[in-house]
């Protein structure tokens, strides 16, 4: 079986992202407008598309089993921070967590440690809560909750797959990863000084 290429899932993400949310009507009105929202929310924020590439970076390093347990964990607990930010529970330090899921997960990709996949799972669930949170929290009103949920659960999925992509398929990624993890790691320190 072929693996995807990253061109590939770039191209289905970006043309998802910018269909016009008439393509979603036949689901209904207040599906769709929930369904196209959860999925362009977290494609426009710089913090979350480099954090879910990292963890895909991070889940193509470990290899094995982490490829799919460390990016579902990813995703499930971040359902979880969602439903806790829609229904407005408090969590201290979102944008703080957030921002340090970049660094974090940046310097894990620069380094390539070889991580037991619990921790690994571990790590990212950690994180995974604040950017749920964020996510949650921003739902607009009059959106489905359902189709919202899909949507992001949907475009972190595509963005994980981009990531294990990027550290399984590229030929020089063993020179590639310890610059673009640092690059990365620079982004999440930029994210949380305020200068992005």
């Amino acid at each position: 079986m072929p693996r995807p290429s990253v061109l590939g899932l770039i191209l289905l993400a970006a043309g998802a992202a910018f269909a016009p949310e008439t393509a979603f009507a036949h689901i209904g009105a207040g599906h769709a407008s929930g369904f196209a929202r959860g999925f362009l929310h977290p494609i426009g924020g710089l913090d979350h598309v480099l954090a879910m590439l990292a963890v895909g970076m991070f889940a193509a390093n470990l290899g094995g089993r982490a490829l799919w347990a460390v990016p579902l964990t990813f995703v499930a607990v971040m359902a979880l921070g969602g439903a806790l930010g829609a229904r407005q529970v408090e969590l201290a330090y979102v944008e703080v967590g957030i921002a340090l899921s970049v660094v974090v997960l940046g310097l894990t990709v620069a380094t390539r440690p070889n991580w037991p996949v619990a921790a690994a799972m571990a790590l990212v669930a950690v994180f995974a809560v604040f950017h749920g949170h964020a996510h949650g929290a921003e739902m607009p009103m009059a959106a489905s909750g359902a189709g919202y949920a899909a949507g992001l659960v949907l475009a972190t999925a595509i963005l994980h797959l981009a990531g294990i992509a990027l550290g399984t398929g590229a030929a020089l990624w063993s020179r590639a990863a310890p610059l673009a993890g640092s690059a990365m790691a620079l982004a999440g320190v930029a994210l949380l000084t305020g200068i992005l």
